[in-house]
């Protein structure tokens, strides 16, 4: 199959170069208004490189009406969060089947409008929860079945993923852009959370600032003090000190393995999508529903049932 890439010169995009070729696919054409992209040179030396998204939309629709062999067949989605939705109906349009980073949208309402595009053009599209294909987190997702749905579980989730002062004035650090902590850094992990646990029931929210988010997940056989934060001052060690990200997650007390191994996963999540197994609209909606609902959540009084984290901050 052939591929073409958005976003290419970000941070995300060598994890998807990777996939496409450990899947045995080539990557033909990329585009990304920043021009280091030097990394495509680790794949191939013919892929044709944009810095317009304009000419790159000419290139693949050009390509669409050549012979088969020649147009692209899939088309990977790793530019910023607010522009996933354009570049998913690019995608469509010109006849590619997508594999788009997470989060698919940032509002939810995009969700209908993509479903009926697929339905009109026949492609389908795919997202990234590569968590769903950890092997250490499906065994807890089995165990958890195992126990019948009248077990209530105590959860407890923190993840903290340190960024500099560029952060605050990159498109990251800007709502409109990125959707916050709650879709930027967090949806993936509220995925990981539903598909636990259960539909969420109730939210609280009890920390909302730009760099910290946390609050309360009622779920259908749990209860989730989630902690989220950019900010590398709520690393357990201390980031002159070799402090990196942070993940935990608890259940029960029981600290679940979650630090780490999942570079990986984008060639799985590559694998089930070419063998129309993938990760479809369906299944990123709920995540996206919860994060715009915690956007959307004004700060709680706190409960007993407050991420120790969040506590501190008071």
């Amino acid at each position: 199959m052939n591929f073409a890439v958005t976003g290419v010169s970000g941070f995300v995009a060598p994890r998807h170069l990777n996939a496409i070729r450990a899947t045995g696919n080539r990557l033909i054409a990329a585009m990304d208004p920043h021009d280091a992209a030097g990394v495509l040179d680790a794949y191939s030396y013919d892929v044709r490189f944009f810095t317009e998204f304009e000419r790159f939309d000419r290139h693949l629709e050009k390509l669409r009406r050549g012979p088969e062999a020649d147009r692209v067949h899939y088309l990977t989605v790793c530019s910023p969060n607010y522009l996933h939705d354009a570049h998913v109906r690019l995608a469509l349009r010109v006849g590619a089947d997508v594999i788009c980073e997470k989060p698919l949208v940032i509002n939810p309402w995009n969700l209908d409008a993509l479903q009926e595009l697929e339905i009109e053009t026949g492609r389908r599209v795919w997202t990234v929860l590569q968590l769903r294909l950890s092997e250490t987190l499906l065994a807890l997702r089995r165990r958890l079945a195992s126990g019948g749905s009248r077990v209530h579980h105590d959860v407890c989730l923190t993840y903290i993923a340190p960024r500099g002062r560029w952060y605050d004035v990159s498109w990251k650090g800007i709502p409109d852009r990125s959707g916050g902590l709650a879709t930027n850094i967090g949806v993936h992990l509220f995925d990981l959370l539903l598909w636990l646990f259960g539909p969420v029931e109730r939210v609280e929210v009890h920390v909302s600032t730009a760099r910290r988010l946390a609050g309360l997940l009622e779920c259908g056989s749990a209860a989730v003090r989630w902690f989220l934060s950019a900010e590398p001052s709520d690393l357990p060690l201390p980031a002159e000190r070799g402090g990196k990200a942070h993940r935990s997650l608890t259940v029960d007390g029981e600290q679940v393995e979650f630090s780490g191994g999942f570079d990986d996963l984008h060639t799985k999540v590559y694998e089930a999508a070419l063998g129309g197994a993938g990760f479809g609209i369906d299944e990123a909606r709920p995540s996206i529903e919860l994060a715009y609902r915690i956007r959307q959540t004004a700060v709680a009084a706190r409960t007993r049932r407050v991420h120790p984290l969040a506590a501190a901050l008071a």
